[in-house]
């Protein structure tokens, strides 16, 4: 199974497979990744590297952080597919299977077919992230619940069926799998700017 790291620009998505045991990002020629027209990141900023069967990431004394879905990075995180990484400025994404897999999605595939109570339940999921930080928390069921007005059991029926529709799976429970759920209905079209005021 291949992995790589989506680095999203202004001009598309750049595509670097992770080939070795370790990936530094940076702004310094001798960084694996260099991104050097971004002002916000150090000169080695952070590493990707293998751990056993899987990835991490960790900062390497970066004067701004390292953050995975929002959450910075004390010392290192494990990364799973569809995690975004936020280094200096720039954004990140970890994906892992195949590169032409159609477990790949991009911001061009179009959304799956929803029910009405699946859409109500997506809005409600990605309405925190108006509040303008690309890298804010989903909503908790709890809460998605309480504006739906159902209860907590039946938001999670919706969400295990909308991961399934999403094609998100073999993730762990809880808030990463939600991340991902929002960022693919933002990217893929099935919620829009317009649902969430």
């Amino acid at each position: 199974m291949t992995s790589f790291l989506e680095l999203r620009k202004r001009a598309g998505i750049e595509v670097v497979p992770l080939e070795t045991s370790a990936v530094t990002i940076g702004k310094v020629t001798e960084a694996d990744l260099r991104v050097s027209d971004d002002p916000a990141l150090s000169r080695l900023h952070a590493v990707v590297e293998r751990v056993g069967g899987g990835w991490c990431v960790r900062d390497l004394g970066s004067r701004n952080g390292t953050f995975v879905n929002g959450v910075r990075v004390w010392s290192q995180k494990a990364l799973h597919g569809g995690d975004e990484i936020k280094v200096g400025g720039t954004r990140l994404v970890f994906r892992s299977g195949s590169l032409s897999g159609e477990q790949t999605l991009t911001a061009g595939d179009g959304a799956p077919d929803l029910t009405t109570r699946e859409r109500d339940v997506l809005v409600a999921l990605c309405r925190p992230l108006l509040s303008g930080d690309a890298f804010a928390e989903p909503a908790s069921t709890q809460r998605i619940a309480a504006e739906l007005v159902v209860s907590q059991a039946a938001v999670k029926q919706h969400l295990v069926r909308l991961y399934d529709k999403f094609g998100i799976y073999d993730e762990p429970a809880g808030a990463s799998r939600r991340v991902r759920l929002a960022n693919q209905a933002v990217e893929r079209g099935a919620v829009r700017l317009a649902d969430l005021r």
